[in-house]
C-alpha cells in the first residue's frame, strides 16, 4: 500500500502543472518521486521519466525502490540495461541522467522528475526536457536540497511569480524520517551554514567570500603541550613555502601548538625543523618514544622532493631513523577529500551549528591565523564564485590545508542521515 506523509501529500495533491520541492536530507524525496512516476505512467502510452544529475546516480538512488514499488504492475521484466519499466496499463517509466542531456532528445513525455536539479546543467531542462513535455502538455516535479544561490534558487524565485507553478519547502525534521537524536548529532558535527542547507533546506552561500568565516580572534589562545595526549603533525607538501602544523586533539577539541612554514625548502628540511621544534617535548616525555599521529596531503606519495624518493617516503624514513624518540602512526588517505568537504569540516570544528567552538590556535601560529582570517573563495571575471580557493597569494592556503587534513580525518562529515560528501565515495 502506498502511503504518503503529510508534507509529501501536500506536494502530491497539488494540481499545478509544474511543482518545485526544496527539502532537507532524508525528507523522503525519492519515495515521493517514485509514487509520482507510478501515478503519471498509469495509462496507455503514457511516458514518465526520472532524471538525476548522472545516469549512475539515477540507478543508485531510484532504481531498486522503483522496482519494489511497481512490481505487482509489471507488464514484463524491467529492462536493466535501459532502466525502463513497462506497466500492465500500457505506460512506461524510465530512469535517465542529465550529464549527457543531448542524448535525451526525441521522446515525448507526460511527466518528468528532476532530482537534485541544483547539480544539473540548466540546459537539460530548458533545451531538452521542457520541450519534450510540450506536445503532451506534460508535467514536471523538481526536487532537491539547496546548493548555494545557483540556478535551482533562481528557478524557485521565478516559479513563485507564475500561476502554473507551485513551490514547497520542508525541513528534514518535517519529513518525519529522522529522529531528534540524529538531528542533534548533526547539529554538533556540522558547521552552521552546512546544517541549515542540508537539514533546514535553506539556500546558503557556502562558496563565496571568506572561507573560514567562523574563525575569530577569540580562538587565539596561549597553549602548552600536554604529555597525556598524542602529538599530531599534519603536512601540506608545497614547495614554497613548505607548511605543517603541530597539534593535539584534547577531548574532541583541536589545539594548534605551533606551525612550520619554510621558504625554498625540501621535505628533509621540514623533518629537521620538526625535530628541532619537538626536542623539548621528547626530552621531557617519560614513557618511552613520543607518540605522533602523522596526517597530510595524499599527493605526497607521488610528488618527489629528491630524485628517487617521494615526500612521504622521506617522512617515513625520518621516523624510522628516529624510532627511539618518536612512535609514529600514519593517517593518510588514499586520495585527498574534496576541497569543499574539507573546509566544511574545519568550519564545523571552529564553530558547529550548535555554537560550540572546538579550535584553539596558539599566537605563535601567525601564518595559520592569517590563513584563517584571509583565505577567500576564487571568483571569475564577473565576480561569481567558481567553488575553488583563491591562491593568488602563494603564502596563503597551505597551513590551513594542513590543518584541514587532520580535521577531516579525525572529524569527518558522517554519511548517515543523507549527507554524502563526495570524498567518502558514498
Amino acid at each position: 500500500m502506498i502511503r504518503l506523509k503529510g508534507p509529501q501529500r501536500q506536494v502530491f495533491l497539488s494540481p499545478h502543472r509544474f511543482r518545485l520541492l526544496v527539502a532537507g536530507r532524508r525528507f523522503g524525496k525519492t519515495y515521493l518521486a517514485n509514487v509520482e512516476l507510478f501515478r503519471a505512467a498509469s495509462g496507455p502510452g503514457r511516458n514518465a521519466w526520472y532524471v538525476a544529475p548522472t545516469y549512475r546516480q539515477a540507478k543508485r538512488i531510484a532504481w531498486n525502490p522503483l522496482k519494489q514499488l511497481t512490481r505487482p504492475y509489471w507488464a514484463s521484466k524491467p529492462q536493466e540495461t535501459d532502466l525502463r519499466i513497462e506497466l500492465k496499463g500500457g505506460g512506461t517509466i524510465a530512469l535517465r541522467g542529465a550529464d549527457r542531456y543531448d542524448s535525451l532528445r526525441g521522446e515525448g513525455l507526460d511527466f518528468v522528475v528532476l532530482d537534485e536539479y541544483a547539480s544539473m546543467a540548466p540546459a537539460a531542462w530548458t533545451e531538452v526536457l521542457r520541450p519534450a513535455l510540450a506536445d503532451r502538455q506534460g508535467k514536471a516535479l523538481f526536487i532537491g536540497t539547496p546548493h548555494g544561490f545557483n540556478h535551482f534558487y533562481d528557478l524557485r524565485e521565478a516559479a513563485q511569480e507564475q500561476s502554473d507553478w507551485a513551490t514547497f519547502r520542508f525541513t528534514t525534521e518535517e519529513g518525519g524520517n529522522v529522529s531528534a537524536e540524529e538531528l542533534r548529532s548533526a547539529l554538533r558535527e556540522l558547521d552552521e551554514r552546512v546544517y541549515r542547507q542540508e537539514f533546514r533546506a535553506s539556500f546558503e552561500n557556502l562558496t563565496s567570500g571568506r572561507v573560514y568565516y567562523a574563525f575569530d580572534r577569540t580562538d587565539i589562545q596561549p597553549l602548552e603541550y600536554d604529555p597525556r595526549f598524542a602529538l599530531c603533525w599534519s603536512l601540506d607538501f608545497n614547495i614554497d613555502p613548505a607548511c605543517s602544523v603541530l597539534c593535539q586533539v584534547v577531548h574532541g577539541h583541536v589545539q594548534v601548538l605551533d606551525e612550520i612554514a619554510l621558504r625554498d625548502s625540501s621535505t628533509y628540511d621540514v623533518c629537521k625543523q620538526f625535530a628541532s621544534r619537538t626536542r623539548e617535548w621528547v626530552e621531557s616525555f617519560n614513557h618511552g618514544a613520543l607518540p605522533v599521529h602523522v596526517y597530510g596531503d595524499a599527493t605526497g606519495d607521488s610528488r618527489k622532493s629528491s630524485a628517487s624518493r617521494t615526500d612521504w617516503q622521506i617522512v617515513r624514513d625520518f621516523f624510522a631513523g628516529n624510532g627511539r624518540e618518536y612512535k609514529a602512526t600514519f593517517r593518510i588517505p588514499s586520495r585527498n577529500p574534496e576541497v569543499k568537504d574539507r573546509i566544511n569540516c574545519v568550519n564545523a570544528i571552529i564553530s558547529n551549528a550548535g555554537g560550540q567552538r572546538r579550535l584553539a590556535v596558539s599566537p605563535k601560529c601567525k601564518q595559520l591565523i592569517r590563513d584563517l582570517e584571509q583565505v577567500s573563495w576564487k571568483t571569475d571575471a564577473n565576480g561569481s564564485s567558481i567553488g575553488d580557493l583563491d591562491r593568488s597569494d602563494r603564502l596563503r592556503t597551505h597551513l590551513s590545508d594542513a590543518l584541514g587534513y587532520l580535521i577531516v580525518w579525525d572529524f569527518p562529515m558522517r554519511a548517515k542521515i543523507g549527507y554524502r560528501p563526495e570524498w567518502l565515495g558514498m
